[in-house]
């Protein structure tokens, strides 16, 4: 949940984007759980886990662009979302890799393109599979790589000096 909230805040804090929250396979008693960490307003939504990409397009309704961002990067810098959103004039989809081969984040035009469709990205979907089903060139946009929380291992990534990540530093001092 730490981890949630820092990532939530990371975005809550951009200029010009509204921000919902999805929980993938999430029932209510989980959706309740995090919309507790979000600012009152913030919509929160449980989402399908095998398409959760897409489906929190789906409940964004008519914007120009979504980007999904995994909940496992406290410490993402708010300037690579905004490098997803600037791709998305020329992209059918955007993506900020991680190092592990999954995926940071996820940003789709509206509407979606037939192709992203039928592929129903998620964060572990291999961006070696999003380059070889790309109908054109320019299809993928590949923002600059960043690093996700999904082991023990992975904390030693965290930077000490670098602001944010609040949640995530008060348990890990108290673990």
């Amino acid at each position: 949940m730490a981890l949630a909230e820092d990532t939530y805040e990371v975005l809550a804090a951009l200029d010009r984007v509204d921000v919902a929250v999805a929980v993938a396979g999430g029932d209510e008693a989980a959706v309740a759980e995090v919309s507790a960490l979000t600012w009152p307003g913030t919509p929160t939504y449980a989402v399908d886990s095998s398409r959760p990409v897409l489906h929190a397009v789906e409940l964004a309704g008519p914007a120009a662009a979504v980007v999904a961002v995994s909940h496992d990067v406290p410490d993402l810098p708010g300037l690579l979302i905004g490098k997803l959103f600037r791709a998305l004039s020329h992209a059918d989809i955007a993506v900020t890799p991680a190092e592990d081969g999954s995926l940071v984040a996820v940003g789709v035009g509206s509407p979606v393109a037939p192709w992203i469709g039928e592929l129903a990205p998620t964060f572990d979907t291999p961006l070696a599979l999003l380059e070889a089903r790309k109908p054109r060139r320019h299809a993928v946009a590949i923002g600059p790589g960043w690093h996700r929380l999904r082991s023990n291992a992975d904390i030693a990534r965290l930077d000490p000096g670098l602001e944010g990540w609040d949640a995530t530093r008060s348990q890990l001092r108290h673990a």
